[in-house]
């Protein structure tokens, strides 16, 4: 679904690479982790896949399609939960959603049941008509997260969907989540939460430095790494216990 051939990505500013000749192939109905510590180069190298940012060389396809040539189709063909909330406070959760489906051209009856069927799976339905400033973390993480969802993309791209929400919102995203990948969502994810990554995703890929380091089934990669137990010890085996603080 996904071919990644020698990205990288150096801003104006900066003194090294966010991103430096990184290559990757992610399968169709993957769910697969892009884990790193900060600044590892995990939200670049989404927002170049989103066709945020570009590359500074280097290409990648989706589905076949070069973001160069198919910009407009790539954007039909992907969805993208970013970590901060991209939604209207003064308006309520159903106002904000109609608003982000009509961007993809949804409009009428269709798009209405679309949008409280997605709310009723999200245990939101009948929060539709409060506004988005009354609402928890978890429930807004939860309405940011059918915003990238109308348009029924193939590929979701979710940059730490689960930060500072509560146990039951956490399981409840999860939940479905994992529906949506049996039906066909090939799941791009990133997250600091390790316990939790090693249990949803399919596969990982750890990355450090702008660049990858290791790639694998996550039992596959806890079994290769003497006397790790789990996904978090060989995390910290291969990056290191140092702080990764910035400025």
């Amino acid at each position: 679904m996904i071919n990644i051939e020698q990205i990288s990505k150096k801003y104006k500013s900066a003194e090294s690479y966010s991103v430096k000749d990184l290559d990757l192939f992610i399968a169709e109905k993957e769910i697969f982790g892009l884990l790193g510590p900060n600044g590892a180069g995990k939200t670049t190298l989404i927002s170049m896949l989103c066709s945020l940012i570009k590359p500074t060389s280097g290409a990648f396809t989706i589905n076949g399609l070069n973001y160069k040539n198919h910009k407009n189709q790539l954007k039909q063909l992907i969805g993208i939960v970013p970590q901060e909330y991209a939604l209207y406070p003064t308006l309520t959760a159903f106002e904000n959603l109609k608003y982000f489906g009509s961007m993809y051209g949804l409009k009428g009856k269709s798009l209405d049941d679309k949008i409280k069927d997605k709310l009723d799976q999200l245990g939101l339905l009948k929060f539709s008509d409060k506004k988005i400033e009354t609402f928890s973390g978890g429930m807004k993480r939860r309405v940011n997260l059918i915003a990238s969802l109308l348009h029924e993309p193939r590929v979701l791209f979710l940059d730490e969907p689960t930060v500072g929400v509560d146990v039951q919102s956490k399981n409840v995203i999860i939940d479905f989540l994992q529906n949506l990948n049996q039906a066909g969502a090939t799941i791009i994810y990133t997250s600091h939460h390790l316990n939790e990554a090693e249990l949803f995703c399919t596969k990982v890929a750890i990355i450090d430095q702008g660049k990858l380091i290791a790639e694998g089934k996550p039992k596959a990669l806890v079994e290769s790494q003497e006397g790790a137990h789990n996904l978090e010890d060989v995390f910290l085996g291969l990056t290191g216990k140092g702080l990764r603080d910035s400025a």
